[in-house]
C-alpha cells in the first residue's frame, strides 16, 4: 500500500470492503475504475482503457464514465449480473485537509436496481432470501425494493422446487446464509441468478416487516432486510410488512405449470404476447399491471373472496358509463407505489412530487363515482379509498405546477409558499429587469446597437463592446474587465453593485429552495403508508376494471362455484388462441368431470387439439379463481387448491436432464403434492421411452391417481391399449378429439367427443407436415403389412426392445435356423440407421422368422 499515492491507497481500502462489486470511485465529474475493475469494465461497457501513475513503478489500468451519465453504464453492468458500489465524495474538496473523504453510499445489485430502461414498469422486480428449514422445507421471503411490496412463504419440496418458485417470480438475486450458499451455488450459476451471502447479525423485527407471519419465516425476512440495509444505506421506511402467502388461501401453480400454460411468459420467445397476462391486461396503471401478474401467479382458493371479486366485476360490467369514467380517471394516476419508494429512499425529484399531487387530485372523483354508483359492493369498495387530503394540501401549496427534473436549480417551490424565498426571487427577477433597462440606456447613450450586458461564472456581469465601436463609448465611465480578440468587456460601479445583489439573491434563493424541497419530501415520508394503502386499493380497482373490459369484449361469462369436486364447462374456449385467430373459426369444447367420473382419458391424433383442450380447462379454472369471467357458455367449478401440468417436451439442458427425465420429475412432483381438490393435466406421459415402458408407466400413474389421490384429471395418450382401463377404473371415462379421413388426407374436427379414438392418423399427420411422398407411400405399405395378420411376428420383434425395467426371464430356446437372423441383429449398428432403414430391416427379419 505504501508504494501507492494516498488517493490510490484510499481506493484500495474501500475496494477491500466491496470485493464482489465494481467500485465506481468519484473523482470530480467522473466515476473512475482502477486495476482489474477497469480492465473488466472497459470490455463490458466498451469504453477506453487507459492508465495513470499511482505511485508504483507500473502504470495502473484505469477507465471512467461521466457522473451525470453513469446510470446507463451502471444498469448495463447490473443487467449482466454484476454489482456496482457507488463511492462518493462526502466532504467539500475546498474544506478538505488532505485527501477528500469518500465512502460507498449505495451498492446496486441485480435485485436492488430500481431505475433504468431495462426495468419493466408493469412487472415486479423482486429480490429474495431463502432459508432451509428442513430437508424438504424452505422459507422464501422476497421484496420489490422499488415499491416496498414484500411477501413470504414456505416452500415444500427439494431445492428444485425452491428454484422453480424463484424462477416463476422472475428473481435475479437471492440472499442466503453460508450453509445454503454451498447447496444452491451451482444451481443458480446455471440460471444466471446472482447468489449473495449475508452473514451479518440478525435484525429481529426490523422495520416491522415480520408481523403476522410464522416464526419459521423470520430468519429469511431478517436475512433480506439486513442485506438491503447494508447495500442501500438509505431509509427503507417504505418497506411494508411481509404478507404471508398461506398455501390454503391460494391456488398453487408450480413453475413448470406456469410455463406450460404460458400464464405470463410465452414458451416460444419469452415475451408477453400470447399469454394469459397479455389477454387480460387492459389496466390503466403500471401498478395495476403488476397486481394482475401477482394475481395470476397466486389465484385465490377461498370461495367467499373469489365471489367478492366476481360481484364487483359484475357491477362494473352492468354500468358502462361508470366503467369508462373510472378508467379515464385512473389513466391520470401515476405509479404511486414507485413514487413512494423514491420518496422514502430520498431520490424523488420535484417532478415526482408533482406526479403524486396530480394523482391525488383524481382520487376524490374516483371515490365519489364509486359511492354514487348504486351498487352496494362498489360503495363498500369506495370506503377503502383514502384521499390523503393532508398530503394533497401540502403538495398543492408547495410544489410548482411544472417543476424541472433537477432539484438544485430552482423552479420547484411555488410562489407564496415561503416569504424569504419570495424576497430572493423578487430581487433576482427585478435585478434582471434592471439589467435589461441598463442595456437599453447604454445603447442609447453610446449609439452602439450591438452593445450587450452578459454574464459568465468567472467574471460575473459585464458590458461588452466590439473593438470597432470602442471609439463611440465614453471610456472614462468604464473599468476594463476582460479583453477578447474582437471585443472589450467593461464594468461600471453601478453594475458591480447590482451584480452582488442579483447573484446573491439567485444563489441563496436556490439554496433555500432546495432546503424547502427536502423538507417537503421528508414530510411526505410520514404519509408513505397511507399512500401505499391507497395505491393497493386503486391497483385492485384497475385490475377489476380490466376484467370487466376484457369479459365484455371477449364474451366471457360469470363462473358458478360449488363445494363439491365436479367440474362442468359448456362450450369452453382457449381464450388466448381464440383472440389470436378468427372468433368464428374457433371450435368450442365442453368438459364434464363428475363426482363419479372425474378422470378423462383423451385420445386422438397429433395436432387435433388435445393439448389446447387441456390447457383451456386449466386457464378457465385460473381465470375464475382470480375473479375474472371465463370463456365458455357456462361453468360450474369446484375451488381448486393446486394445478399440476405435464404438457409439452422441454429438455432442461442447464442441469443436464433429458426430456424423459424432466417428464418423470414433473410427474413425480405432481403426484407427491396433489390432493383430492387438485387439477392434474398429463399430456402423453411415457412417450420419451420405449413403447412398453411408456405404456406401463402411464397406466400405473393413472391407477395411482385414481385410487390414491382422486383429483380431477385430464390424461391424454397415444397408447390406445389404455382405453380399456375404463373397464377397471370406475371413475375413468374415454373421450377423443375427432378427426376424419377425406380423399386420403386427415381433416381435424377439433371436437371432443365421447369414447376412444379409432385410429391415430400418424401417417396422415406426417403427410400434412410435408414429408416426401415416397416416404409416406412406403409408410402406408408397412402399416398395412403390420396390420395384416403378422401380429405375432411384430410382438416377437417388439419384445426385443430395451426396457427401463430389469425383467429377469428365462430366454426361449433358439433354433439353429434362427441364428443367422439373430447374428444380423447383433451386428447391426442401430445408432447409425435412419428410421426408414431400421423399419425395412425389421420387416425383413419378421418375414424370415415368420417363415420358420
Amino acid at each position: 500500500m505504501t508504494t501507492y499515492t494516498p488517493m490510490i491507497q484510499q481506493y484500495l481500502q474501500v475496494k477491500a470492503e466491496h470485493e464482489d462489486a465494481f467500485l465506481f470511485f468519484r473523482l470530480g465529474d467522473f466515476y473512475e475504475l482502477f486495476f482489474n475493475d477497469a480492465i473488466e469494465a472497459s470490455n463490458i461497457l466498451e469504453i477506453t482503457l487507459t492508465s495513470r501513475d499511482g505511485g508504483s513503478t507500473d502504470k495502473i489500468p484505469m477507465c471512467g464514465v461521466p457522473f451525470h451519465s453513469a446510470e446507463g453504464y451502471i444498469e448495463t453492468l447490473v443487467r449482466k449480473g454484476h454489482k456496482v458500489a457507488i463511492c462518493e465524495q462526502t466532504e467539500d474538496p475546498r474544506e478538505a485537509k488532505g485527501i477528500v473523504k469518500r465512502e460507498v453510499v449505495k451498492v446496486v445489485t441485480p435485485g436492488t436496481i430500481t431505475e433504468g430502461k431495462s426495468l419493466d414498469a408493469n412487472s415486479n422486480h423482486f429480490i429474495g432470501a431463502a432459508d432451509q428449514l428442513d430437508e424438504k422445507l424452505y422459507a422464501l421471503a422476497y421484496v420489490d425494493l422499488a415499491t416496498g411490496e414484500g411477501k413470504a412463504e414456505i416452500i415444500t419440496g427439494d431445492e428444485r422446487t425452491l428454484i422453480g418458485e424463484i424462477e416463476a417470480l422472475g428473481m435475479k438475486e437471492i440472499v442466503v446464509r453460508e450453509r445454503l450458499h454451498i447447496t444452491l451455488n451451482e444451481w443458480m450459476a446455471k440460471r444466471d441468478i446472482v447468489l449473495s451471502m449475508e452473514n451479518g447479525e440478525e435484525d429481529n423485527n426490523s422495520l416491522n416487516v415480520q408481523s403476522n407471519i410464522p416464526n419459521e419465516l423470520h430468519e429469511a425476512c431478517d436475512i433480506l432486510v439486513s442485506y438491503l440495509k447494508r447495500t442501500q444505506k438509505s431509509s427503507l421506511e417504505h418497506l411494508r410488512p411481509f404478507e404471508y402467502i398461506q398455501k390454503s388461501s391460494k391456488l398453487s401453480i408450480d413453475a413448470n405449470s406456469m410455463r406450460n400454460l404460458e400464464l405470463v411468459q410465452s414458451i416460444r420467445n419469452g415475451s408477453k404476447e400470447g399469454t394469459l397476462f397479455w389477454l387480460l391486461d387492459e389496466t390503466s396503471t403500471a401498478m395495476g399491471a403488476r397486481k394482475l401478474r401477482i394475481w395470476i401467479h397466486q389465484p385465490l382458493a377461498d370461495r367467499a373472496a373469489i365471489e367478492d371479486r366476481l360481484t364487483i366485476v359484475s357491477d362494473l360490467l352492468e354500468d358502462y358509463f361508470l366503467r369508462d369514467d373510472l378508467k379515464t380517471s385512473l389513466k391520470e394516476v401515476y405509479d404511486l407505489e414507485r413514487l413512494s419508494g423514491r420518496i422514502s429512499m430520498g431520490s424523488a425529484s420535484g417532478r415526482d412530487l408533482a406526479q403524486l399531487r396530480n394523482s391525488l387530485r383524481r382520487v376524490p372523483h374516483l371515490k365519489n363515482a364509486l359511492q354514487q354508483s348504486g351498487h352496494e359492493r362498489l360503495q363498500r369498495f369506495s370506503e377503502q379509498i383514502d384521499p390523503c387530503s393532508e398530503v394533497l394540501d401540502l403538495l398543492e401549496a408547495s410544489i410548482a405546477e411544472n417543476p424541472p427534473l433537477s432539484v438544485k436549480e430552482g423552479g420547484i417551490i411555488k410562489d407564496g409558499y415561503h416569504e424569504k424565498l419570495d424576497q430572493y426571487r423578487d430581487a433576482s427577477r427585478n435585478g434582471k429587469e434592471w439589467l435589461a433597462g441598463l442595456e437599453r440606456e447604454e445603447r442609447e447613450r453610446t449609439g452602439i446597437k450591438n452593445l450587450k450586458i452578459g454574464y459568465n461564472r468567472i467574471f460575473g456581469y459585464f458590458i461588452e463592446i466590439t473593438k470597432s465601436n470602442i471609439h463611440l463609448a465614453d471610456l472614462s465611465r468604464y473599468e476594463r474587465k476582460q479583453t477578447l480578440a474582437n471585443a472589450e468587456r467593461y464594468i461600471t460601479s453601478e453594475l458591480k453593485e447590482k451584480e452582488d445583489l442579483i447573484l446573491n439573491a439567485e444563489a441563496e434563493g436556490q439554496e433555500l429552495e432546495y432546503t424547502l424541497f427536502c423538507t417537503v419530501r421528508d414530510e411526505m415520508k410520514n404519509h408513505i403508508r397511507r399512500v401505499q394503502r391507497l395505491a393497493s386499493v386503486l391497483s385492485e380497482l384497475d385490475v377489476l376494471l380490466s376484467f370487466a373490459e376484457v369479459s365484455e369484449k371477449q364474451r366471457f361469462v360469470r363462473p358458478q362455484f360449488h363445494d363439491g369436486r365436479a367440474l362442468e364447462i359448456k362450450n369452453g374456449r382457449h381464450p388466448v388462441v381464440e383472440k389470436m385467430m378468427d372468433h368464428s373459426l374457433y371450435v368450442p369444447n365442453s368438459c364434464k368431470l363428475t363426482e363419479d367420473a372425474n378422470m378423462q382419458l383423451i385420445t386422438g391424433p397429433n395436432m387435433s387439439g388435445k393439448s389446447t383442450f387441456m390447457r383451456q380447462v386449466a386457464l378457465t379454472v385460473i381465470m375464475a379463481q382470480i375473479g375474472c369471467y371465463v370463456p365458455c357458455d357456462s361453468a360450474l367449478l369446484p375451488v381448486t387448491d393446486q394445478i399440476f401440468t405435464r404438457i409439452g417436451a422441454a429438455d432442461d439442458l442447464a442441469s443436464g436432464q433429458s426430456t424423459f427425465m424432466m417428464e418423470m420429475m414433473e410427474s413425480k412432483y405432481a403426484i407427491a403434492n396433489a390432493t383430492g381438490n387438485s387439477l392434474l393435466l398429463f399430456d402423453e406421459i411415457g412417450r420419451g421411452t420405449s413403447t412398453y415402458d411408456g405404456m406401463s408407466l402411464a397406466q400405473a400413474m393413472m391407477e395411482f391417481i385414481h385410487d390414491e389421490i382422486g383429483a380431477n384429471t385430464l390424461f391424454s395418450t397415444h397408447y390406445h391399449e389404455l382405453t380399456k382401463l375404463d373397464l377397471e377404473l370406475e371413475r375413468l371415462v374415454n373421450v377423443h378429439v375427432a378427426a376424419m379421413e377425406q380423399e386420403g388426407r386427415v381433416v381435424f374436427l377439433h371436437k371432443v367427443m365421447a369414447g376412444p379414438a379409432d385410429k391415430s392418423y400418424g401417417i396422415h399427420v406426417a403427410q400434412l407436415a410435408g414429408l416426401p411422398d415416397t416416404i409416406v407411400v412406403r409408410a402406408k405399405e408397412l402399416l398395412d403389412a403390420f396390420e395384416s395378420g403378422e401380429q405375432a411376428a411384430v410382438a416377437t420383434a417388439a419384445s426385443e426392445q430395451m426396457t427401463f425395467f430389469d425383467l429377469q426371464e428365462e430366454p426361449d430356446p433358439v433354433s439353429e435356423s434362427d441364428k443367422a437372423v439373430l447374428d444380423q441383429m447383433k451386428q447391426t449398428d442401430l445408432l447409425n440407421l435412419t428410421p426408414m432403414q431400421a423399419m425395412n430391416l425389421i420387416l425383413d427379419w419378421q418375414k424370415q422368422l415368420g417363415s420358420k
